[in-house]
């Protein structure tokens, strides 16, 4: 539909002419992006549209008249031309976005869920490509009226749409406004409300009667600063005692729902302070730990959403305070055996983590063009895990009992292979420097950084990289804090062919046959020769550069090939001195 037509419509048409040619525009550029039309034009279009939507007499049309309007918001050419404050205005009134007073006056007659999803997506729109939006719905009701109506996500009535796109906007401005997430945070309450809505999204798929296997149950232990705050006029106390109920699966909208408000909860601790906690804080922090378990363990309609649900789950915990993974261990004790007895771990329930660790074995098997992003599906996963590993003993053997467990398979390459610890230990020597330092350090944290230790599971030539950094290359042990306490225990397969392992491949090799054999003496200084010339080459034209290793544990370029022995030279004369009499 020609825009031209469209303005025609406003001009000398009628009420209906004007919804047909709309409708006919809309369906025209529903797929579009931008509308190559002069912004003085789109401007008279948008004016007029306005103008209608002032009039209650059009009520009825303000859907189609308000779908025009969000195909003219993905156009960044001229918006802030075309909404201007009075015009975000009426949008934030029609979202029902409005003040406490207002919302009492407005928002509880006349609620049109179309109008008001349609006025949401428009404020997305905005919001996300013009600055000038986002500081207009910074100052105005917007935030007051979103936070609001989190308060009456109890209400059956309000619409999961709503819902969604309320999220949408909130993440949107925590995202590209900072100075935003203070406020939501701490003067409304952001995060109790939060959680809040993700428990009742989880309740949705629970069924009275059933034995509490898969969900936390307990209290959540140090939750001393208990907050009650008014959720939809009812006074909710944020304590974290469940029903004895499981899971059944999230449909798909409430696993979209469940994501927004993950991602807004991602924006509001990626700034927290997750070493010094007050008493609040720690208990809101482990209070999200605990629903954060009971996600992990509940199921989706479909594989996608569940992996989806799951990424955004992963990447909150890693703004989560290291103090707090303790609540992802249930005691046995407290909700009886489970039908599983694979996660069972030192009387713990440890089902979330093997959770955590089935994702990252799904991230590793994913088909990928090569390196390319690897890092971003591999980060989040890998950084939450090696925290954990890092402040939680239990946490950190289960993981090893299961990626590095007692050596059986001593006769292949480390990297060979498709159990988790090959596939690790491949990504060890990836050309991406993020990547291989991520799993390094995490394999690295498993052996509780013993150099002798990761060797065993990686070989020398693996793990050198991560060495080298850390000046470990002559041996030693990291600068973590572990248990005293030994989690070795070697294999009778191990222990047969334990002094025949190569340490730089890491397996065992059978002995081949010497290639010098038979060769006379001139033709073995021949071959060496021939290798010295080679080396030489390599080093002249800068292919190589020989190194050695410094006191600092790290290797250091010579400029000579006798640099390489000097060390050795030295403690020959040591050695000398001593013998002589």
């Amino acid at each position: 539909m020609d825009m031209d037509r469209v303005l025609d419509s406003f001009t000398v048409g009628t009420i209906k002419d004007i919804v047909d040619s709309l409708t006919g525009f809309n369906l025209q550029w529903a797929q579009v992006s931008t509308i190559q039309e002069p912004v003085a034009k789109k401007n008279k279009l948008a004016a007029h549209i306005f103008r209608h939507l002032k009039d209650p007499a059009h009520q009825k049309h303000y859907p189609v008249l308000l779908t025009t309007l969000r195909i003219l918001s993905r156009d960044k050419n001229g918006l802030d031309e075309l909404f201007t404050a009075d015009r975000i205005e009426i949008l934030m009134h029609l979202s029902r976005l409005v003040g406490e007073q207002e919302n009492l006056t407005y928002n509880s007659d006349n609620f049109d869920a179309r109008v008001v999803v349609e006025s949401l997506k428009c404020l997305c729109n905005l919001v996300y490509n013009s600055p000038a939006v986002r500081h207009i719905c910074c100052n105005n009701s917007c935030i007051d009226g979103i936070m609001l109506r989190l308060k009456m996500y109890k209400d059956p009535q309000l619409p999961t749409e709503v819902k969604y796109f309320d999220l949408r906007i909130l993440f949107l401005i925590t995202a590209l406004c900072p100075e935003t997430r203070p406020k939501i945070r701490d003067q409304y309450h952001g995060l109790i409300y939060l959680m809040e809505a993700v428990d009742l999204i989880l309740k949705e798929a629970e069924e009275p009667g059933q034995k509490p296997s898969k969900k936390s149950q307990r209290k959540r232990k140090k939750d001393k600063a208990k907050v009650t705050v008014e959720v939809n006029s009812h006074s909710t106390e944020q304590t974290n005692t469940k029903k004895d109920k499981d899971s059944h699966s999230l449909d798909n909208s409430s696993v979209d729902l469940c994501c927004e408000v993950l991602k807004v909860l991602f924006n509001l601790t990626v700034t927290c302070d997750r070493v010094y906690l007050d008493e609040v804080e720690e208990a809101h922090f482990l209070r999200l730990v605990g629903i954060l378990h009971d996600l992990l363990l509940t199921e989706t309609e479909t594989k996608e959403k569940r992996e989806e649900m799951l990424n955004h789950t992963i990447n909150l915990f890693t703004n989560l305070p290291s103090s707090c993974y303790e609540e992802l261990l249930v005691p046995i004790e407290e909700i009886g055996r489970i039908d599983n007895p694979k996660y069972e771990y030192e009387d713990k329930n440890v089902e979330a983590i093997a959770v955590l660790l089935e994702f990252l074995d799904k991230r590793l098997e994913k088909p990928l063009k090569p390196y390319k992003g690897l890092q971003e599906l591999l980060s989040p996963v890998l950084t939450c895990l090696s925290n954990m590993a890092r402040t939680n003993r239990i946490i950190r053997k289960y993981l090893r009992s299961q990626i590095l467990p007692p050596l059986r398979d001593v006769k292949n390459r480390p990297e060979d292979g498709e159990t988790l610890r090959n596939k690790l230990v491949r990504l060890m020597t990836n050309p991406n420097t993020d990547v291989k330092e991520m799993v390094a350090d995490f394999l690295f944290i498993l052996c509780k950084e013993s150099v002798q230790r990761l060797i065993k599971y990686t070989g020398y030539g693996n793990a050198a990289g991560l060495l080298a950094n850390r000046g470990l290359m002559l041996g030693g042990r990291g600068k973590g804090s572990y248990s005293s306490e030994s989690e070795d225990s070697d294999t009778e397969e191990y222990l047969k062919v334990k002094e025949k392992i190569n340490p730089v491949t890491g397996y065992y090799e059978p002995e081949r046959p010497n290639p010098m054999e038979g060769m006379s003496q001139e033709e073995k200084e021949y071959e060496a020769m021939k290798l010295v010339n080679m080396m030489d080459k390599l080093h002249r034209t800068g292919i190589v550069q020989p190194c050695r290793i410094g006191e600092d544990g790290k290797p250091h370029p010579v400029e000579h090939i006798l640099e390489l022995t000097q060390g050795n030279l030295e403690k020959l004369e040591i050695e000398s001195k001593e013998d002589s009499d």
